[in-house]
């Protein structure tokens, strides 16, 4: 199996992983679009996470094993709901690349519309909705310090940082020209607001990253930190906003990464969610037009980084590039359009 080195893994689990017992079996989990991820079935019934980077030159700081894994330790004893991380390999001659191995949660992936309307019953949405914002809050409200990420990452200036480093990243991976991505970010320098506050920001935070328990309505765990930081929180309101179907909204057309779950209906609008947010952290949402305009931009320059991984080849198979074409430039024209309107002066 591609990014497995089943043998030498099995060493590994024997020495490092509590309870884990030969034979083991790797299952790819499909669906990611960045690190790798697989189940890990062991001899005696157990189930564990493996967690690593693409098998190819990727952005160091964006799939750093061991600083996910610290993450992950650090948030282990606070109310965000995370997997338990149980061995860290920085050792590329066990699997070719640095991995760490952490608890299986239970619950289900809202990979789209289809799976959300199967699994979260009708009369469960809007409790499911808003726990996700009391996680993302709960996280937001986390002192750094605290549990020891005092240091992950600056504290200030996080808007100029980012509009910084995903220029630099798209300039990098770009596959063609785009000129909605100048003319945002043009825009988006122009308009930015104050930083209100700073906190641990999940940097990815969206339905699809999160494992849920459908029937009781609730979020059993926060995945994929990779791109977590120190910064300003309401890039991670911005980044879930647009992640959601409202009443109203146009009927997003399928992309490189799907349409979102709650296009199946009966999840309550953005508002419900803003007023929840201000509601459990003090922060005004009034500006988060912004936040929103800027993460369909950055969010653009992730996807042409991963649709050049799969153009090279370091992604396995499955990645439609016409698909991921399309909704790159759909994501720039969005960002285009909600920097420049009225919204943001």
């Amino acid at each position: 199996m591609k990014g497995i080195a089943a043998e030498s893994l099995e060493r590994y689990f024997a020495a490092h992983v509590p309870g884990a017992v030969a034979p083991l079996r790797f299952e790819a989990i499909v669906g990611g679009h960045s690190n790798l991820t697989y189940h890990v079935f062991d001899g005696a019934g157990h189930r564990f996470v493996l967690r690593r980077p693409p098998t190819g030159a990727v952005l160091a700081t964006a799939h750093d094993m061991g600083r996910e894994h610290r993450i992950l330790s650090a948030l282990a004893g606070t109310a965000v709901p995370v997997p338990k991380p149980l061995a860290l390999c920085l050792d590329p001659a066990v699997n070719d690349a640095p991995f760490y191995v952490m608890e299986y949660k239970p619950g289900t992936v809202l990979s789209g519309p289809e799976v959300a309307d199967r699994t979260v019953p009708p009369e469960r949405r809007e409790a499911l909705a808003l726990h996700a914002v009391e996680v993302l809050a709960a996280l937001h409200r986390v002192d750094p310090d605290a549990v020891g990420l005092g240091d992950l990452g600056r504290r200030e200036a996080y808007l100029a940082r980012q509009l910084a480093r995903w220029k630099t990243q798209w300039e990098k991976t770009k596959t063609r020209e785009l000129p909605d991505m100048e003319e945002a970010h043009a825009a988006l320098a122009a308009r930015m607001p104050e930083q209100q506050t700073s906190a641990i920001v999940h940097g990815d935070y969206r339905v699809g990253n999160l494992l849920v328990d459908g029937a009781a309505g609730r979020v059993t765990a926060v995945l994929d930190w990779e791109l977590c930081t120190l910064g300003d929180p309401l890039a991670d309101l911005g980044y879930l906003l647009n992640d959601w179907y409202d009443v109203g909204d146009p009927k997003p057309q399928a992309g490189g990464t799907g349409l979102p779950p709650t296009c199946c209906g009966g999840f309550p609008r953005r508002e419900a969610l803003l007023a929840r947010y201000e509601a459990l952290t003090g922060l005004s949402t009034a500006k988060i037009a912004y936040y929103r305009a800027f993460q369909y931009w950055r969010l653009a320059a992730i996807v042409e980084g991963v649709l050049a991984r799969y153009m090279k080849g370091v992604m396995g198979e499955g990645g439609n590039v016409e698909a991921f074409r399309l909704q790159i430039a759909g994501l720039a024209r969005a960002a285009v359009e909600l920097a420049s309107s009225d919204a943001l002066r």
